[in-house]
């Protein structure tokens, strides 16, 4: 019976566009936060939506250890030959040093910190799946976000699972079906987890889109399995 009225809200939203937001006491508009099974995606994949997986004082400690101790670096994309270096930070971590290349540019996995494997192994557990990468995000505010794309390299092979862990500022995550461009937006909050997984990537595109409400800084990381 709850199920089908999840369905039925789901169905009565508008057409090209569904949107789950979570409020501050971390309940769900639409959806109970808990049932992490819930798909997010109306069709062609799946989003699950672990809502909070570490308390906010937690959340908070993780934020200022990976801003102090991560090797973040401007992030390089090559567009039409032209480097451009953006505002974004970025770094990548793994088992190896693996390569992993996206916007026509390359890194080389650096070694786990402390902090990072700690927070593998919570994904790890809590998803089931196993992971072999990371790659993080620094948003320092609101004015940097990320454009539409889909996490499709070949090095990650087809229908990855990839989860996605976020601390710091609030921000909306959106899809967008490569084909139908129907639109699915959260609101993902600190301390979250967020995992994408089957033919996702093959089907939707996602983003962070820019926002001038926003004025402190957002991690994301992003366990991923690079195929050896």
């Amino acid at each position: 019976m709850l199920l089908n009225r999840r369905l039925a809200k789901w169905a009565t939203a508008p057409a090209d566009t569904a949107c789950a937001r979570l409020t501050k006491n971390g309940k769900m508009d639409l959806f109970n936060s808990r049932d992490i099974d819930f798909n997010y995606l109306p069709y062609d994949g799946t989003v699950n939506y672990y809502g909070l997986v570490t308390s906010a004082d937690k959340a908070h400690s993780y934020l200022t250890t990976l801003l102090e101790h991560i090797a973040w670096k401007n992030d390089e994309a090559r567009i039409f030959g032209k480097l451009f270096i953006t505002k974004r930070k970025a770094a990548w971590y793994g088992d190896d040093a693996y390569a992993y290349s996206y916007s026509n540019a390359t890194k080389q996995a650096l070694p786990w910190t402390p902090e990072l494997i700690e927070l593998k192994t919570l994904v790890e557990e809590r998803t089931g799946t196993t992971f072999n990468s990371c790659l993080l995000n620094l948003y320092h505010n609101g004015d940097e976000g990320m454009a539409w794309h889909s996490d499709d390299e070949a090095s990650l092979g087809k229908n990855t699972t990839i989860a996605s862990l976020s601390f710091g500022a609030e921000r909306k995550f959106m899809f967008r079906h490569k084909q139908t461009k129907q639109t699915v937006s959260l609101i993902l909050q600190s301390g979250s987890l967020l995992v994408m997984k089957g033919t996702t990537q093959t089907n939707w595109l996602h983003s962070l889109p820019k926002t001038k409400k926003v004025t402190t800084p957002r991690v994301n990381l992003t366990f991923r399995t690079i195929v050896v």
